[in-house]
């Protein structure tokens, strides 16, 4: 098996069709209700004082930086199954991991995949995930944390995300 990685994240079709739905709304209809919001707020005077206007406008900057976490997210995401059921760590997979002697169970890829799921998540790009990635159970490997320490991890098991 490779170890290349695709550029972007790993997505399934139907995080990508949920992120897609998401950034259609907020493109279309959320935008047009940010934009009436804000034009009724200024339609009540003193821009200064108008909490209502400052509110909607803050939700505006807030949406147009969803709207471009998501384009990005989407023109760059590698779309397709789960990964196959081969033991290797990839994205896409629910890994269990004993780090620095706690097992853990985890997420490997992008917070999007798992949505309002209650799961940790861990990037494929971050040090954990770097070093994990193309293991298989058994493995020993150990990386170095932000902090400058070393952490030994070994991979337990590794079971495609099945959302």
């Amino acid at each position: 098996m490779s170890t290349e990685q695709p550029q972007g994240a790993w997505l399934t079709q139907e995080s990508y069709d949920r992120l897609k739905a998401e950034l259609d709304h907020l493109e279309g209809p959320g935008r047009a209700e940010i934009a009436q919001r804000i034009e009724d707020a200024r339609s009540e005077g003193d821009l200064k004082e108008n909490g209502g206007y400052h509110a909607a406008k803050e939700d505006q900057g807030k949406a147009e930086a969803r709207i471009r976490q998501l384009r990005t997210l989407l023109e760059d995401a590698h779309v397709g199954e789960a990964p196959a059921d081969d033991g290797v760590v990839e994205p896409g997979m629910m890994i269990t991991a004993k780090i620095a002697g706690d097992e853990e169970k985890f997420l490997l890829g992008s917070r999007e995949i798992a949505g309002d799921m209650d799961i940790d998540v861990y990037s494929e790009k971050s040090p954990l995930g770097t070093a994990i990635h193309g293991k298989k159970a058994g493995d020993k490997v150990s990386f170095e944390a932000p902090n400058g320490k070393t952490i030994e991890v070994e991979i337990v098991e590794a079971k495609p995300f099945k959302g």
